[in-house]
């Protein structure tokens, strides 16, 4: 059967339904224990399993399964899926480094098989990958080996990954795909720079970590970030651009309010693009971004409930849903 965005995006309407509503957030948030939260998703027909972290992973499988089998051409998705390829790289080379594998971590689906990655480490046949990882991760090995520097190691490999996600988003006809990844990308480099004011780094290192991308001063940030972090955040806020100085803003309330607040601007540009199209592959991609906000809402509740915070505070920490 030839599938069509048509016939695709009917059934993703209809799939949407599912997603998780603003009641069934009220009402995870009313538990007191995780064995409720996971019974409540049980019966909901949420997912499979005895915990959260099972519930996800049979919640996840079936998400992918489905989008496989609707989707008319499932490389609009690569883009999202190059970070559970670098994932996987790091795992590789960090369980050979340290004599542990852990292939219980990979992440999937992925756009390089784990048997590629894993050849190409072992036997340090970089060539084996992808032409936008192979240099990148000779170079994280050489780094890994060499000066034990885990933090510079997953620097190279992570700025490999946001260019190539950049790159894949230009393929595709869709402004919002290209949109998306260069809000992601500028944020990815916001916290890298925050992160990185507050410990002791070079501007080699930096140049190293920051990803090009559209309307980001990284020479600006750069001076910034090895002055110190309220020099830093001083700067940020001078920055209109994907509403930095709001971000910034929200930095100052508290990290946490930072992270949400990026995190409720992606999928408002999902909810306001891919909710009102009518062709092309957005509302396929809008459900994949509401399922992946819905975990992060799910775990946000379940370790609200483990640590016995209180539920107000849970409910500041939730992200916007797509539903």
């Amino acid at each position: 059967m030839v599938l069509s965005y048509e016939f695709s995006i009917g059934s993703v309407r209809a799939r949407e339904k599912n997603l998780l509503t603003s009641s069934d957030i009220e009402q995870m948030l009313s538990y007191n224990n995780t064995s409720d939260l996971a019974r409540f998703l049980n019966d909901k027909g949420y997912g499979d399993g005895e915990t959260i972290d099972e519930i996800l992973k049979n919640r996840t499988d079936s998400v992918w399964e489905y989008l496989r089998s609707v989707v008319p051409d499932f490389s609009i998705f690569n883009p999202f899926l190059i970070e559970n390829d670098t994932h996987n790289f790091k795992v590789i080379l960090k369980g050979i480094m340290s004599g542990r594998k852990r292939e219980e971590l990979f992440l999937e689906p992925c756009t390089i098989e784990t048997d590629i990655l894993k050849e190409a480490v072992e036997h340090k046949k970089f060539n084996l990958l992808p032409y936008w990882l192979n240099n990148s991760a000779k170079q994280a090995y050489e780094i890994i080996t060499h000066k034990t520097d885990a933090r510079e190691c997953d620097a190279v490999i992570d700025k490999a990954a946001m260019e190539q996600m950049l790159e894949l988003s230009k393929k595709f006809t869709s402004n919002f795909i290209s949109d998306y990844f260069n809000t992601l990308i500028f944020y990815n480099n916001i916290k890298i720079a925050i992160r990185s004011s507050k410990t002791k780094v070079d501007a080699d290192f930096l140049n190293k970590a920051l990803c090009d991308v559209n309307e980001f001063r990284k020479s600006s940030v750069i001076t910034a970030t090895l002055k110190g972090t309220d020099y830093l955040l001083d700067e940020l806020s001078k920055y209109s651009e994907y509403d930095c100085k709001t971000a910034i803003e929200s930095y100052k309330i508290s990290p946490s309010a930072f992270e949400k607040f990026v995190d409720d601007k992606l999928i408002k540009m999902a909810v306001e693009s891919c909710k009102r199209a009518s062709e092309g592959p957005e509302p396929l991609i809008g459900y994949y971004l509401g399922f992946e906000v819905e975990k992060k809402v799910i775990h946000i509740i379940e370790s609200g409930i483990r640590t016995a915070t209180d539920k107000e505070i849970i409910r500041e920490r939730l992200r916007e849903v797509y539903g």
